[in-house]
């Protein structure tokens, strides 16, 4: 299940820029509007950190890339979901760095432990965890990479029929029902983004 991180987050990113107007829609309807924004500007700015003449001797291996996101999305992307996507790249990277076969199973699992602490997030609760954490479910069990695509992409659409309980969603009451979470469908394209760069068959398209 080798994949390294820079390649993943370069279909990322382009996944991120057709579905900005989308992302922007959702989070109007439950935040502040601006998770399209932020989603997308952090990782303008990995990719070009990342394509900076000689960054790939900065460290090399499977987890390049993702530590160089973990450190942007923790330190200068606004939002509530910035640091929480940062907690997640910065365990993938983490994980990587030990296991570049296994480690996408671990950081994924530890991104998702990291976020429920500081966020106290749970299943159920509409937040980016009701996707990542039926993903992590996936890798830990072995199926693969599109197994953890497809779970998290239901988890996303899932999301459209609950109340949010937690961030800002929380406020906007009944508002939001009917339309998916946004962060859920960030992590999402995510693993689409994943899967997409491991197996060039996979078949995504969640917005």
């Amino acid at each position: 299940m080798t994949a390294t991180a820079a390649p993943v987050l370069r279909r990322y990113a382009e996944s991120v820029a057709a579905a900005h107007d989308e992302l922007t829609r959702l989070d109007q309807a439950s935040g502040d509007g601006d998770f399209g924004d932020n989603l997308r500007s952090g990782l303008t700015r990995v990719l070009a950190e990342l394509d900076r003449p000689g960054a790939e001797l900065d460290r090399p291996g499977a987890a390049h890339g993702f530590d160089v996101a973990g450190r942007v999305f923790l330190d200068e992307v606004g939002g509530t979901s910035g640091p929480l996507f940062g907690l997640l790249f910065t365990e993938l990277a983490r994980a990587l760095d030990e296991n570049p076969d296994g480690g996408w199973a671990r950081g994924t699992a530890a991104g998702l432990a990291a976020i429920q602490r500081v966020g106290e997030a749970e299943v159920g609760d509409r937040t980016l965890v009701d996707a990542l954490a039926p993903a992590a479910a996936e890798l830990e069990r072995g199926t693969g990479f599109a197994a953890a695509a497809r779970a998290a992409a239901e988890g996303a659409r899932a999301t459209a029929d609950l109340r949010a309980r937690r961030g800002r969603a929380s406020y906007v009451g009944e508002r939001a029902r009917g339309l998916p979470d946004p962060g859920a469908m960030g992590v999402a394209l995510l693993f689409e983004a994943l899967a997409a760069t491991k197996d060039p068959g996979f078949s995504a398209g969640l917005c």
